[in-house]
């Protein structure tokens, strides 16, 4: 069977198909106008792809790999669909002279067909992409902190104008974010995995900033992998920390799980960028496009992340299934699965 399920039990729609899309709608442009005035992005158009070799696509864990076709008026020339739009959005940020302490934000539509299908994995992937320019002294945790709050402050304000449209979408958000450290989770939780750390700490506090995703932990592993040329998880940041990257996890008491919302973080400088590329084994890197451009001082320091906008939606109207959400592929068993679930799957 390729894909996990879970069915919650006694689960029933809060809304029919035609209140969910109208619901999804109120959602998405309430949230990006709001993130937008909150962040100070101003939105753009983004590729769907991108040349191969230019460097410009995101490797995410180093695993997945990206769908490619030739294209015919270019001699066959291969381009990727995007995985995501981390290293392109800084070359949006130098293309449009954008100032430090403002930036851009694009809807988001990539392919990741490596996802192992679950409640809240498509091979489809929609998110707000958002990059803004940071200057040198930016670079801290304290920053990364303050940023991730003006974040969450939007979830909650989202969360209550659902709950005004519709009265049985109770609120849940804890008025704050809990922050984390993925070597602090380490230390608490010595005898789980990451994934069952994350569960038991945003169980107990409802929203986390998991901290430092990527480097290698004082275990010997790694809490999740990261790609080296995108977010910084190497750098220093005292208590034998290092990551100035992260995730925002939310409880969702549907699947009574932990949901991955955003992965986000500061994004490598040159020091960065040379160190984990050492680290991951990748200094080839170096002689593409994109990581030349960051060597020569071409690219602005900034900070970004992604905002999964279906699992945004699929909290916020209390779904069980991602597919209720958004048209993707699934495969016929999970369909009918879910149909004797009570899960109406768009397809």
């Amino acid at each position: 069977m390729g894909y996990k399920l879970q069915i919650p039990k006694g689960y029933y729609p809060q809304l029919n198909i035609q209140e969910t899309e109208q619901a999804i709608k109120l959602i998405k442009d309430f949230f990006e106008l709001s993130l937008s005035s909150e962040l100070r992005l101003r939105r753009i158009t983004a590729p769907l792809f991108v040349k191969k070799g230019s460097g410009i696509n995101d490797d995410l864990s180093g695993l997945e790999r990206p769908v490619t076709f030739p294209i015919k008026s270019m001699n066959d020339a291969e381009a990727e669909i995007v995985h995501s739009l981390a290293k392109w959005k800084r070359l949006a940020l130098a293309e449009l002279k954008i100032e430090s302490g403002y930036g851009v934000y694009t809807d988001m539509n990539a392919l990741r067909p490596d996802e192992v299908f679950s409640n809240i994995h498509s091979i489809y992937v929609d998110q707000w992409d958002w990059e803004r320019v940071v200057s040198k002294e930016d670079r801290t945790i304290d920053f990364l902190k303050y940023i991730v709050t003006k974040i969450y402050s939007v979830f909650r304000r989202v969360e209550y104008v659902v709950y005004e449209r519709y009265p049985q979408m109770k609120p849940v958000l804890p008025e704050e974010i809990t922050f984390i450290h993925s070597q602090e989770l380490a230390e608490q939780y010595p005898d789980l995995s990451p994934n069952e750390r994350e569960t038991e700490a945003v169980k107990k506090h409802g929203a986390i900033f998991i901290i430092g995703i990527g480097a290698q932990l004082p275990e010997g592993k790694k809490h999740d992998g990261r790609a080296p040329d995108y977010d910084d998880w190497s750098t220093e940041t005292g208590n034998g920390q290092q990551g100035l990257n992260g995730d925002i996890l939310l409880w969702n008491p549907v699947l009574e799980k932990a949901l991955e919302i955003s992965s986000m973080g500061i994004r490598v400088d040159k020091e960065a960028l040379n160190k984990q590329l050492a680290l991951e084994g990748a200094e080839d890197r170096k002689e593409l496009m994109w990581h030349k451009m960051l060597l020569n001082d071409e690219l602005p320091l900034s900070i970004g992340g992604g905002i999964g906008q279906s699992r945004l939606c699929m909290f916020f109207l209390k779904k069980a299934h991602i597919g209720e959400i958004q048209t993707s592929i699934w495969p016929d068993e999970m369909i009918e699965e879910c149909k004797r679930g009570n899960i109406p799957i768009l397809f």
